[in-house]
């Protein structure tokens, strides 16, 4: 390869790590790296099945109890805070909140290690309106809502390597066949149809729920593709991309109802050339060096101080969470102290995924634990490749913020640097991503293989479009998340259909205005429990997580001025 290393230089130092070769001699320093990280063996405590933990050596009485750091367990503190209640404790099983949704700093370059961007909200998610408003990202001016510059995603946005080179966009566009324009013009048409038929919208429940989106929602993707003629190889890797990158899983396991609230929930779907296109290529996100971990840092901040007298206690695994006569009962290990640790609340938010919370919590509802028996949940791995300096590239479309190889696998990576505001060449962080679906055995192999096993396949397929990558390369580390989201299969949104309204949320304005014309609950609760977590939207976005978690929080604040019944 002109200007780069060779193949053979490339197994060399990779080791044949993945490749299933050896035997070449060695043409640069070995590539340091490992896994970092969420710590498995934490969460796999509640799995030791009987295990006898030893009597609480230490009990604390709170007002409120928020078990898990999250997106939605932050989300419920802030609502907690905006609603003048402080006297309140989050527990965290790792030593850093936010769920997949932190950052790091790797060679002190920031990089995300999870979800790295937020679309703009719409009106249908004002609280994440107002979280923008009040982290300064959002403001009225002159008449209208402008963003901050700086955390919008620079141009150019997305490019996608097709054919040796490389375009805009992630959509093929590159030497069409008339049957394949015919196919996305067809398949366009028909998100735009079924948008006329019904709602779609974030978060889930401030839609309606129609007869047309239950039906998508009783098949896959893929058998709803096929039924509608649509098996054009361009479009049909596309899609497949679209639904690993927001569900983790592709277009044969998510939903056909998944894979249209893709697009239309948001922008829709547009032929290359139409007007629409270039509209919709040029729809903004919010994102950041670290990812949405700058998200994490600043709903955190309020509660970050002296962990051992702080609200914010990281090292606890949840154990054991009772609604008791004198308050809600919450058994911790300590993983410091190595001891079991009893919070005794007034109120307690579950800001678990739905496996977890079915495990603790004592006498769990019917409809807590269908849900965990039903719920399928993907596997992520996160590699963070420390690079010294900018890349050689190929011809086409300019270096962007995501970049994708066409009929990969993986999702692509993003580029730490590309929202960096100094011209000058330097060290960055690449983040490449990839979605291993709900399967077993992929999640145990992402607990059982060696981090060469993954760093391999990761990097094998840039060689093509980046000659250089070895060259430059000084660091890699992985990232992984065993249950990273909640897979929305077939089904899903019947079952939410069917979940109960909490008898608490009648009395709380703003959750009976939101349910207005609605099927899926907007909150969900149990006497002195409550459930905030985007498992309870069958998905995993932040807008979803986030809602979920403010929503818990106004029940509590609720609760707590003895508004509504326990």
């Amino acid at each position: 390869m002109a200007g780069g290393l060779h193949r053979r230089d490339w197994l060399a130092l990779m080791g044949g790590a993945g490749l299933g070769l050896a035997g070449c001699s060695p043409a640069a320093p070995a590539l340091q790296g490992g896994f970092e990280g969420a710590a498995f063996e934490r969460g796999h405590l509640l799995r030791e099945n009987p295990r006898r933990w030893p009597a609480p050596a230490v009990s604390r009485r709170v007002g409120v109890v928020v078990a898990g750091a999250g997106i939605a367990g932050l989300a419920a503190a802030r609502s907690l805070r905006l609603g003048g209640v402080d006297d309140l404790a989050i527990l965290e099983l790792d030593e850093q909140p936010g769920g997949n949704s932190r950052g790091r700093l790797l060679g002190s370059q920031p990089c995300p290690t999870g979800a790295h961007y937020l679309p703009l909200p719409g009106d249908d998610a004002p609280e994440v309106q107002a979280l923008l408003e009040e982290l300064g990202l959002r403001r009225r001016q002159a008449g209208r809502w402008v963003y901050d510059e700086q955390a919008l995603c620079h141009s150019p946005q997305e490019r996608l390597y097709v054919e040796g080179g490389w375009q805009e966009g992630l959509l093929p566009a590159h030497d069409l066949s008339a049957a394949t324009r015919a196919q996305y013009q067809r398949f366009a048409g028909l998100v735009a149809g079924l948008q006329r038929q019904a709602r779609f919208a974030i978060p889930l429940a401030s839609q309606g729920l129609s007869p047309v989106q239950l039906a998508l929602d009783s098949q896959t993707f893929a058998q709803w593709l096929a039924q509608q003629g649509l098996d054009d190889a361009r479009l049909r890797w596309y899609l497949d991309y679209c639904c690993r990158d927001d569900y983790g899983a592709g277009l044969a396991e998510v939903s056909a109802w998944a894979g249209i609230h893709y697009f239309a929930s948001r922008h829709g779907f547009h032929a290359p050339g139409s007007d629409e296109a270039a509209e919709a290529a040029d729809t903004p996100v919010l994102t950041w060096p670290e990812g949405n971990g700058w998200l994490v840092d600043r709903l955190a901040a309020p509660w970050q101080g002296d962990a051992r007298h702080g609200p914010l206690y990281p090292g606890r695994v949840v154990l054991r969470i009772e609604d008791q006569r004198q308050g809600v009962a919450v058994d911790v290990w300590d993983v410091a102290r190595q001891r079991v640790e009893r919070w005794l609340a007034a109120h307690c938010i579950v800001a678990l995924p739905v496996h977890v919370a079915a495990r603790v919590v004592v006498t769990a509802p019917d409809w807590l634990q269908s849900t965990a028996l039903r719920w399928q949940h993907a596997a992520w791995v996160v590699g963070n490749l420390l690079l010294d300096q900018p890349l050689l590239d190929r011809p086409g479309a300019a270096p962007a913020w995501d970049n994708v190889i066409y009929g990969s696998s993986g999702l692509g990576y993003v580029n730490a640097a590309h929202q960096r505001l100094d011209p000058r060449p330097g060290p960055t962080v690449l983040t490449f991503y990839r979605a291993l679906g709900a399967a077993k055995p992929a999640r145990k192999a992402l607990l059982e293989q060696p981090w060469t096993h993954w760093r391999g396949p990761m990097l094998d397929e840039f060689l093509g479009p980046h000659p250089d990558l070895l060259s430059h390369a000084r660091e890699f580390s992985l990232s992984r998340h065993g249950h990273a989201m909640a897979v929305p299969v077939p089904g899903v949104l019947a079952h939410l259909s069917r979940l109960p309204l909490a008898a608490a949320a009648q009395a709380v304005p703003a959750l009976r205005q939101r349910r207005t014309g609605a099927s899926v609950p907007a909150a969900l609760a149990q006497g002195r429990v409550s459930y905030a977590h985007s498992d309870w939207s069958g998905y995993s976005v932040f807008e979803e997580a986030f809602t979920r978690g403010h929503d818990a929080g106004l029940l509590a604040v609720q609760q707590l001025r003895g508004r509504t019944p326990s």
